[in-house]
């Protein structure tokens, strides 16, 4: 029954107006056009507006911090590592990473990468599902081109206005870059585990290999990790990374860049053991040394550490690694049946053209470095005397007496061992004759001043951090035993030295540095290949040689085949304890020139040698010496030293006025130690008393190298062998300062 038929009334259903319905059909319109400009319009223009604000850096303007590579001179031969603060990367081109392995991380992280605009919706549809199914390798929902711009512009701060700014920044860096250099941007500073940034770093971290090296399936792996380094880390979680790696390759498949049958070839690829690989790894042992060198010697050219550290550099330095391979061969062999406190060092250089080529200031690569470190010379410096003589008309054919020698004071100076009487320069400098020097330098116009001003031209540094001048006394002259090598210089100063002598007297700045190069393979510096500098004439050069000549063989280290060699031995005693505290050998051939050092740890106790005896020159000093040149020069030609014509004439120096021989002299009796300075000790070769223990010194640097001036002539004529006088090189105030900058 009807409500009509059980109430007898009809009922009406309301209907709207016609007025109603038109104002209805009014607004719709209205809605979908605010709708529209609330959630189309207005998006847009902010986005338009954002779009044409922002501004997007080139791609070298976006160049991230990079590990700078030192290189020995082979260019090829790795010594050390500079890791910036935020990790391990190395810069490489597109064109060096193998395509399989680019086609892998688009794989593993945007297959539409070749034609999404910065963004992709397939991409995010994909993560969606992937959330939704509980399907991890699905991947994110973020494109190549937003995940590097996450990781170099707007940082990964969980937020929708850095998420709005990686689109806009994604969108016009697409719009504005080529693909080719996002592509290669991202495979540069992705991150892949291990503290490895970047595709070159990863390829070293996981295979031990450069990335042009790696194959398919590494390739794949690699791609796998960008997901979860950590997590999927084969080291980690063996199961997690394989299914990474399949998901990996099914998409390579499917992307039409791996056959079903080349895929189902592959076999998962073995990775090498984290334990065996650091990323932080500098310089191991003795490179580490050569790393604070470089360092250095770049500030000095105006690249700061900061620059070498971040600034993925790739630095060739001079180092030969023949030598370096047998200086550290050598020092082993001859250190191991040491006492447990020995050190060495031991500096090799080029003397044409300053080069170092071998380079040891002991294997802990944090520790001292004692190549650079400020020791005592003992009889070594003799040769700075002789030279300094030779300068000034006294010849090798002068003779003075070998008598006790008297210094100011009550101090008698004797030699131990076998002395000449009156013989000439040649023989003591091969007997190293202490007394017969002390009466030389007496005759030097400048007495002991001389002596270092000379050894300032050579090549020892004038300044070295803790003593701001050297070769004085305090200040001041130096005393009569600098020429017994009291005073301090460096492993690398004798090197230096002995390189300016076999040069016939051209001194070359010695370097580590040969050429620098950024990550685009500019050159940023690269060292002057020039003339050097002409310190003393040549043939001053070839007269000091000449005396150095019968050293080796007197010592026991005369070089394999007869080769040609000038050298000089020398030890300092500890007080009056009748033990040496250091020990060395300098010397050169035409072709290297090598200083060597042995001592202690802390250089304030005796070193002895391998049967608890004194240790002298001739012992373990001379024998590194001898290996490093001999290995290192076994397959070059044998050559000699320019001839030296005579200086001045045979004649008697003014240092023999002195008592008619008397065998007595010889008798080895200690002399008094009132006096500061050193006095020698052993036959055949030499050993020289401080005049008080020295402590270890202050951590060595380098002392600034002295400017370079006009360059010499390398060949004059026997008629005219005289450089300047060394008058002629002093300034007005008695030094070398005109001459060394």
């Amino acid at each position: 029954m009807t409500e009509k038929e059980s109430t007898g009334k009809s009922t009406k259903v309301a209907r709207p107006s016609k007025k109603q319905a038109k104002k209805k059909r009014r607004i719709w319109p209205w809605v979908v056009l605010a709708f529209l400009l609330v959630f189309v319009a207005l998006p847009a223009g902010l986005f338009a507006y954002a779009y044409s604000q922002y501004s997007v850096p080139e791609p070298k303007d976006l160049a991230n911090n990079q590990v700078s590579t030192i290189y020995a001179g082979d260019n090829q031969t790795q010594l050390a590592r500079l890791v910036p603060p935020e990790g391990n990367r190395t810069h490489v081109q597109l064109d060096e990473i193998p395509e399989y392995v680019q086609d892998s991380v688009l794989a593993a992280e945007d297959r539409d990468f070749w034609d999404n605009s910065g963004f992709s919706f397939t991409g995010l549809g994909r993560a969606v599902v992937g959330k939704v199914t509980g399907n991890e390798d699905a991947g994110g929902g973020s494109t190549i081109t937003q995940q590097y711009v996450k990781n170099t512009l707007v940082g990964n701060e969980y937020s929708y206005v850095r998420k709005i700014r990686e689109l806009i920044y994604s969108v016009k860096m697409t719009n504005e870059w080529d693909k080719k250099d996002i592509l290669n941007a991202y495979l540069n500073t992705v991150y892949f585990g291990r503290n490895a940034y970047g595709i070159q770093a990863a390829s070293n971290a996981y295979f031990d290999k450069d990335a042009k090296e790696l194959t398919p399936e590494e390739g794949a792996m690699l791609a796998g990790l960008i997901q979860s380094p950590s997590g999927l880390d084969p080291r980690v979680n063996q199961e997690a990374s394989e299914d990474r790696w399949n998901y990996v390759l099914d998409g390579l498949v499917g992307m039409g860049d791996l056959t079903q049958e080349q895929r189902d070839g592959m076999v998962f690829p073995e990775t090498r053991d984290p334990a065996e690989y650091s990323a932080y790894t500098e310089a191991p042992g003795a490179n580490g040394h050569i790393k604070d060198q470089v360092i250095r010697e770049l500030e000095e050219v105006g690249i700061t550490e900061n620059e070498v550290s971040t600034g993925g550099l790739r630095i060739t330095t001079t180092i030969d690694m023949n030598v370096q391979n047998n200086t550290i061969q050598a020092v082993d062999d001859q250190m191991a049946p040491l006492q447990e406190d020995a050190r060495a060092a031991s500096v090799t250089i080029d003397p044409k053209t300053g080069a170092v080529r071998g380079y040891f200031g002991g294997h802990d690569s944090n520790g001292w470095d004692y190549a650079n470190a400020p020791l005592q010379t003992g009889s070594t410096f003799k040769i700075m005397a002789l030279a300094a003589a030779l300068q000034q008309g006294i010849g090798l054919d002068t003779n003075y007496s070998s008598a006790p020698y008297q210094l100011p004071g009550s101090d008698l100076v004797n030699n131990v061992g076998s002395g000449c009487g009156v013989c000439s320069l040649r023989e003591a400098t091969k007997q190293s004759l202490n007394t017969s020097f002390l009466r030389l330098q007496a005759d030097l116009k400048h007495g002991t001043q001389d002596t270092a001003d000379m050894a300032h031209a050579l090549g020892v540094a004038k300044s070295l951090p803790g003593i701001d001048k050297t070769l004085t006394e305090k200040g001041k002259q130096p005393f009569e035993g600098i020429v017994l090598g009291q005073y301090q210089s460096r492993p690398l100063d004798m090197a230096t030295a002995m390189s300016t002598l076999a040069n016939q007297g051209v001194w070359h700045n010695p370097h580590f540095v040969q050429r620098v190069e950024n990550a685009a393979g500019d050159v940023l510096y690269e060292h002057p290949d020039d003339g050097g500098e002409r310190r003393v004439s040549s043939n001053v050069a070839n007269n000091v040689i000449e005396a150095m000549e019968p050293v080796a063989a007197w010592s026991n280290g005369a070089l394999a085949g007869g080769r040609t060699s000038a050298a000089k031995t020398g030890t300092t005693q500890m007080g009056d304890t009748g033990n040496n505290k250091d020990a060395w050998m300098v010397g050169a051939t035409p072709q290297l020139a090598t200083a060597v050092w042995v001592g202690t740890a802390d250089n304030t106790s005796a070193i002895f040698d391998q049967y608890g005896g004194i240790m002298y020159g001739a012992g373990a000093p001379t024998k590194i010496w001898k290996a490093v040149l001999d290995n290192s020069l076994a397959n070059a030609e044998f050559q000699n030293f320019p001839a030296a014509y005579p200086m001045g004439f045979g004649n008697t120096g003014a240092g023999t006025a002195a008592p008619a021989y008397d065998p007595s002299w010889d008798s080895g009796a200690e002399d008094t130690q009132n006096y500061e300075t050193p006095v020698e000790e052993a036959a055949p070769e030499e050993e020289t008393k401080p005049a008080q223990p020295q402590k270890k010194p202050e951590s060595p640097k380098p002392a600034p190298s002295p400017q370079r001036g006009n360059n010499g002539n390398n060949n004059q004529p026997p008629a005219q062998p005289e450089a300047p006088s060394l008058d002629d090189l002093l300034g007005p105030d008695g030094d070398l300062a005109d001459l060394l900058g």
